[in-house]
């Protein structure tokens, strides 16, 4: 049957929470709005599993093609690091989400230096949201390598 098991430190277990549903596949996690409109979920597979974000075109307005996606690709700024907490120091790339916030500011959920009740509030990341600049960067250049290799092909004739 479908259930939920919430773990605890020391508890013997190395799950923190486990969801489980009836069937090999399906819907674990399911996200609404107040509005009872759905904007996520969490689906399993018989070995894998799916963050989803809702993509609906019935959901969204005012449409348009990205343009741009290069230039502001290039204004990201990504790092290599490693977490002030992790004894092994084990390098890691990713980026500071203040940098990326005046990029894709959609990405980022909380605000730089904030503080709650006198303790840091740390800023987050989603990466996901970074895709569709990449894929529209990307779409970006493979055009002007075609074109490239278009007046390339030209002279050579």
């Amino acid at each position: 049957a479908n259930s939920i098991f919430v773990g605890y430190a020391g508890g013997g277990s190395d799950v923190g929470v486990e969801i489980k549903t009836d069937a090999s596949t399906g819907t674990a996690v399911y996200f609404v709005h107040s509005t009872t409109t759905a904007c996520g979920s969490i689906t399993v597979g018989s070995s894998a599993t799916a963050f989803n974000t809702s993509s609906d075109y019935r959901l969204k307005e005012n449409v348009v093609d990205m343009t741009g996606a290069i230039t502001r690709l290039k204004t990201l700024k990504p790092k290599r690091f490693n977490w002030i907490i992790d004894e092994g120091n084990e390098l890691l790339d990713g980026f500071l989400a203040h940098e990326v916030d005046d990029v894709v500011p959609q990405a980022i959920f909380g605000e730089k230096d904030e503080m709650k009740d006198g303790e840091p509030s740390y800023q987050g990341i989603d990466q996901s949201k970074l895709v569709p600049l990449l894929t529209g960067a990307l779409q970006e250049a493979i055009t002007k390598i075609e074109s490239l290799e278009a007046r390339v092909a030209a002279l050579e004739t």
